[in-house]
């Protein structure tokens, strides 16, 4: 039996295709489908079911369109409200493939009515099991995203379902969650790419906790998470809409720039120090890398115009593929070219790019702020003395919060403190992005 897994690491998920005997199930497939036909084809297999752990909250769904354009059944726990047509499946229900079953098992706390599955080969050995946002790699889903007045009770429900798997299937029955590998869907970090049951009782804090313990940490660590969340589950359930990975419209120069003067997202998906070398005046800079989607889906105003710059159209394609994993289908166009050729006679700015070693020569002699855009435990944890905290995702909203004056930059690696340099970036502001490792920061005793 075949067990393949289609990594989206830029939301830290992962789909699965079981295939055996020229037959192959899905599991929690992305909005991307292309992806999944593409191996099906490979493994030259016929899709007969699509299955949903869940109704998720961190990306678009692909598994309705899936269904369709193959002819499989498609299968989602019961008791979720949707739309469309599907197989509603219960705790015990057996989805039958010919050489592949899977058993489902009611396993509640990432959301209500979320299922793991179970599977089994025609012999009835277990081959391992689908988990979702239930068991994670030395972990558990979150369980706070369906509201908060649901979340100390799921979390009680999600140690149980932890302990539950762990207790009726074998030790070295193999571990598959959809999250756990980056989402925000991860109550905490997860540890490694493979695990198995055996692997779980010495490392999840669901099986070496008692419930008290565990859920009073689960709740005590929960940070935020991206504000696309909100919209995400609504789609899920209304039934997304086919896929559409065209290039979106050529954008010229004078267009470009009287988009940036309405005060339209103008997006630049260059690399963060490409951008701080020359950049139109009032683009936002998101290099277009693992992280790009999640904030800019947690950044963007939700159905605002959305214009995108790139080097080359192939740039600007991954950045559609990535966006309509999280609903992002309208785009007003883009453009494509060395920057200079898209400035329609402006000046370009730029700022200084630096390191946490050039932050620690001028920390004694120099008149600035230093502004910390990592999460707030993050900086509770450890960080610069002095340092302002304003984490990213509050800084539109924070921006009069950040001092006048001459400003570095810094998150944990360069990537979120670079966005928001580009915000921050306007006439008559210095800014300075430290394009670091927060660990050298540590390593230069400039932390408490």
């Amino acid at each position: 039996m075949d067990i393949s897994i289609i990594e989206t690491s830029g939301l830290g998920d992962r789909s699965y295709l079981v295939g055996h005997g020229g037959t192959a199930v899905v599991i929690d497939p992305q909005r991307d489908i292309d992806r999944i036909l593409s191996l099906a084809r490979d493994r030259g297999v016929t899709i007969t079911h699509v299955v949903e752990t869940h109704i998720h909250n961190d990306y678009v769904t692909g598994g309705l369109e899936l269904a369709r354009t193959v002819g499989a059944e498609y299968v989602v726990p019961a008791g979720d409200d949707v739309a469309y047509d599907r197989r509603p499946v219960h705790d015990g229900d057996v989805i039958d493939a010919g050489p592949i079953q899977l058993r489902a098992m009611h396993t509640p706390g990432h959301t209500h009515h979320h299922v793991s599955y179970v599977l089994r080969d025609t012999t009835g050995n277990v081959q391992g099991v689908f988990t979702g946002g239930s068991m994670l790699h030395g972990t558990t889903g979150r369980t706070d995203l369906v509201g908060a007045e649901h979340t100390e009770a799921l979390t009680h429900a999600q140690y149980n379902s932890v302990r539950r798997l762990a207790d009726e299937l074998p030790a070295d029955t193999r571990v598959f969650p959809t999250h756990g590998f980056g989402s925000f869907c991860s109550a905490t970090p997860a540890s490694g790419d493979d695990s198995t049951i055996a692997d779980e009782l010495v490392t999840n804090p669901a099986l070496t906790q008692d419930e008290q313990t565990y859920v009073a940490e689960l709740l005590a660590g929960l940070s935020d998470y991206p504000a696309y969340y909100a919209h995400m589950g609504v789609i899920n359930k209304a039934g997304p809409p086919p896929v559409d990975l065209s290039l979106p419209i050529a954008v010229d120069p004078e267009e470009l720039l009287t988009r940036i003067e309405a005060g339209e997202w103008v997006v630049d998906l260059r690399n963060r120090t490409a951008f701080a070398a020359g950049h139109l005046a009032g683009t936002r800079g998101f290099e277009l890398s693992e992280s790009f989607v999640t904030y800019l889906g947690w950044l963007y105003s939700w159905g605002e115009p959305l214009t995108l710059i790139g080097e080359n159209t192939d740039q600007i394609a991954e950045a559609r593929r990535q966006l309509v994993r999280i609903g992002i289908d309208k785009l007003d166009g883009a453009a494509v070219g060395e920057v200079g050729s898209l400035s329609a006679g402006t000046k370009l700015r730029s700022y200084r790019v630096a390191s946490f070693t050039d932050l620690a020569e001028v920390l004694e002699s120099e008149d600035f702020t230093i502004l910390d855009v990592r999460q707030q435990q993050e900086y509770e944890s450890s960080h610069i003395p002095g340092a302002v905290n304003i984490p990213l995702h509050k800084l539109i909203e924070r921006m009069s919060d950040v001092p006048e004056g001459e400003v570095w930059v810094h998150c944990a690696s360069g990537y979120r403190s670079s966005i928001a340099a580009s915000m921050i970036d306007r006439p008559g502001r210095t800014v300075v992005l430290v394009d670091d490792e927060y660990e050298n920061a540590e390593k230069l005793q400039l932390t408490s």
